[in-house]
Formats: structure tokens, C-alpha cells, sequence
């Protein structure tokens, strides 16, 4: 019988390495390989290493990698809080840890020779089931290389130079959550060299909130509502939650009769405000981030048309809050310029982002999150100073280690 976690107690230890195991906790070693059976365990294709050092039965012995590799624990839907114990009492460790599909939850955490740190972060878990009704109508994509964000387990990946894992404590908890509905551009991209500002905001976010990405490529607010991602999130949505909504860069690719910034978009958009306010939450409104489109001045040109305003108006007339991301990118992306600012994006793509820019755009959104009347600014970090858009992180500062490529992430341990 395995450690399947059942019901809103939900509270599972692991204790790392071949070493004593230290009590309440079950053992994890080299070859603790997930299956349904167990409901825990890594996901195949690591060179994982465990060893004993000696001493404290969690702290004395570890599991660690020379690459990325994923554990995994079969869980119910929910938010969960992961503590993990990290170091080496025999070398230096720097841990970055990403869940689901490379949602960023702890970034280079580093340890001394012989120092160990506990760190607690706030995870969502989903699954496409709509309670009562049916679920979401999910792309290929979602049923291979974006299966993870999806399955019946929370899956963490363990990254950098040296990952050293102690222990993992994991405990569902009842905590706010802020669902992410969107395209591309904020969605949980599977594979390197894309990433999205919705995968790097949960870095931003202090234990005690979670961040569920509900947000997928290629959506508009029509094909949403038809793949009725509006509903599963409606479904799970408690007074209080948070819904951020950003769409456009699709939209404005429909035709048809009457369809258009001002009128279908924007009415559904309102159906989107309305029917989170219905269930007691808070919702935010956010404009489409800018494509890389510079003018001979060196200026970005609108290439959204109406939609932003559409959202902006919007915004006013039901007294939501706006993110304005538009108009803040279109700084940020001036500031770099013509040429630096291709390295905030996917090698030949002017809409999708990699890691240092989804990252850039993730230090926008928060802006807008501070600047905002939601509250939801008192859940972020106190680590992370307020960003002046005229002055982007220089990308020899930022060391994000990529994760595996697209076809590791594919459903194992099955």
C-alpha cells in the first residue's frame, strides 16, 4: 500500500537517502521509481545519486543529480504547501526547484559546506475534471508534453549546479488562489527556449497563496469559454480567490459578422469579470503584453489594434482592476531596443518570450499588482525591489538553469 494521499488532511513526509530514516517519514532512494502503485517516487531517466553522510537522520543523508530530476507524489486536487529541506554536509548545494510545467517556486537556493535550509512554497494542483459537468476540453499538447499540469500528481523538478535534497514535507492546505486564464504569452510552456510570465509569477508569491495556471496557447476568450476552461475554474473558484484574465493576441485573429475589439471581445471579457464576482472573487484585467515590432525610430508599434483599449475601457466601466502590460512592455521593450531586446525572446519569434524575459514581464506584472487596489499585493515576496521598466535586469545578471527538453516531459511512471 502506497502513500496516495486521500481527502483535505493530506500530509506526506519523505526522508531522502539510504540512511536512518527519520520517524513519520517514508524513505526515498536512487531507485524509488513513481508508479500508481506507490503514488511517489522520481521520474524515470535521472542519474540520481543518494548518500549517507552520517549524523541527523534527515540531514545526514541526501539524494542529489549531475541533471534536472523530477519527484513526484499522487495528490487530489488542491493547493498543497512543499517544504524542503536542503544542503550537504559535505559541499556547497544550489537548488532551483520548478513544479508542474517549469512553474518557478524557488529560485538558486544556496547552501554553505555543512548548512542545510528549509524553505515552504504554496503549489496548486489540478486535474481537467469538472465537478458535475463534464471537463476541459484539452489540446493534444495538454495530453503529452503539458501532461504534468494536468495528471493526478504534483511533480517538482530539482535544477542547478548541485541540487541536494534532504526531506519534503507536503501538506494540503485552504489558502487563497489566483487563477491565470490566457494565451501563450502567459500559459505553462513545456519546453525550452519558450516560457511565459505566468510560469515566473509564482517566484514572486510568499507562502500561503497559490497560483493555478489555467491559461493555454492558442486560446481566445471564445475558444475558452468553449473549452470550457471559464468553467473549471469557476468550479473550484472560493470568495476571495483572485482571477487575472489575459487574452487578445488571438483574439484579434477571429473574423466574422460584429466580431471585434469592441464587441464580442469585449463582451466576454465582461462575462469573465462577472461570473468570478459571482462566486465572491476578486477579478483582474490585463492588456495584451506587446509583440517585438519596432519602428525606424525605434519605437514599438501597436500591433493589437483595439484590444487593449477595449480591456483599459473595460476596466473602467466595471471598476476592475488593470494591469496595464501593454503599455508597460512597450517600455520595457524600448528600453532594451531594437537589438538587445531579442534576447528577451525565443530565438526568431517576436511574440513568445524565454526565461529572462517572461521573467522581466513577471517583475511588470507585479508592478501592476502594487499599483493596483486588489490586495493582492500584500501576498509577494519582500525580496524583490520595485522595478524600474526603464532599467531592465541586465541579462548577464540572470542564471535560470533550463530545464529538459519537451520530450522528457512527457507522462512517465505510468
Amino acid at each position: 500500500m502506497g502513500v496516495q494521499a486521500q481527502g483535505s488532511q493530506t500530509k506526506l513526509k519523505f526522508d531522502f537517502g539510504p540512511g536512518k530514516v527519520a520517524p513519520g517519514y517514508t524513505q526515498v532512494v536512487a531507485d524509488t521509481i513513481y508508479n500508481k502503485n506507490s503514488g511517489y517516487g522520481f521520474e524515470p531517466g535521472a542519474n540520481i545519486s543518494c548518500v549517507t553522510r552520517g549524523g541527523d537522520a534527515l540531514r545526514g543523508d541526501l539524494c542529489t543529480s549531475d541533471k534536472p530530476f523530477y519527484f513526484s507524489v499522487a495528490l487530489p486536487e488542491g493547493n498543497y504547501n512543499v517544504t524542503v529541506t536542503l544542503g550537504d554536509s559535505d559541499s556547497a548545494t544550489v537548488t532551483t526547484i520548478k513544479a508542474e510545467v517549469r512553474r518557478l517556486m524557488l529560485e538558486k537556493v544556496e547552501t554553505a559546506r555543512g548548512k542545510f535550509v528549509t524553505r515552504t512554497f504554496t503549489v496548486n494542483v489540478r486535474t481537467p475534471s469538472i465537478k458535475g459537468d463534464g471537463e476541459v476540453r484539452l489540446k493534444d499538447r495538454e495530453k503529452t508534453t503539458e501532461w504534468w499540469a494536468w495528471d493526478e500528481k504534483l511533480t517538482l523538478e530539482f535544477n542547478n549546479s548541485h541540487p541536494a535534497v534532504c526531506a519534503i514535507e507536503i501538506k494540503r492546505v485552504d489558502v487563497p488562489t489566483i487563477y491565470l486564464l490566457g494565451d501563450s504569452t502567459v500559459c505553462d510552456q513545456p519546453a525550452e527556449p519558450y516560457n511565459s510570465w505566468g510560469q515566473m509569477l509564482t517566484r514572486f508569491f510568499q507562502t500561503g497563496i497559490a497560483i493555478a495556471n489555467h491559461a493555454e496557447s492558442g486560446e481566445s476568450l471564445r475558444s475558452s469559454l468553449a473549452a470550457h476552461r471559464l468553467d473549471k475554474v469557476l468550479s473550484v473558484l472560493q470568495p476571495g480567490d483572485y482571477v487575472i484574465i489575459q487574452y487578445g493576441h488571438n483574439d484579434e485573429k477571429e473574423k466574422g459578422e460584429g466580431v471585434g475589439a469592441y464587441t464580442t471581445y469585449k463582451t466576454d471579457l465582461k462575462t469573465f469579470v462577472i461570473e468570478a464576482r459571482k462566486r465572491g472573487a476578486h477579478p483582474m484585467v490585463v492588456t495584451p503584453v506587446q509583440r517585438r515590432s519596432f519602428d525606424a525610430a525605434g519605437k514599438i508599434t501597436n500591433s493589437h489594434g483595439d484590444y487593449p483599449d477595449a480591456v483599459r475601457q473595460l476596466a473602467k466601466e466595471e471598476n476592475v482592476p488593470l494591469i496595464d502590460l501593454n503599455a508597460m512592455s512597450k517600455l520595457l521593450y524600448e528600453a532594451w531596443g531594437p537589438d538587445l531586446s531579442k534576447q528577451a525572446f525565443a530565438p526568431n519569434d517576436n511574440t513568445h518570450h524565454n526565461n529572462y524575459g517572461s521573467y522581466e514581464l513577471a517583475k511588470c506584472v507585479v508592478e501592476g499588482i502594487r499599483a493596483g487596489k486588489s490586495g493582492l499585493a500584500r501576498y509577494l515576496v519582500s525580496d524583490v525591489a520595485a522595478f524600474d521598466l526603464s532599467r531592465p535586469d541586465p541579462i548577464d545578471s540572470f542564471a535560470l538553469p533550463p530545464s529538459p527538453k519537451a520530450s522528457s516531459a512527457k507522462p512517465l511512471g505510468n
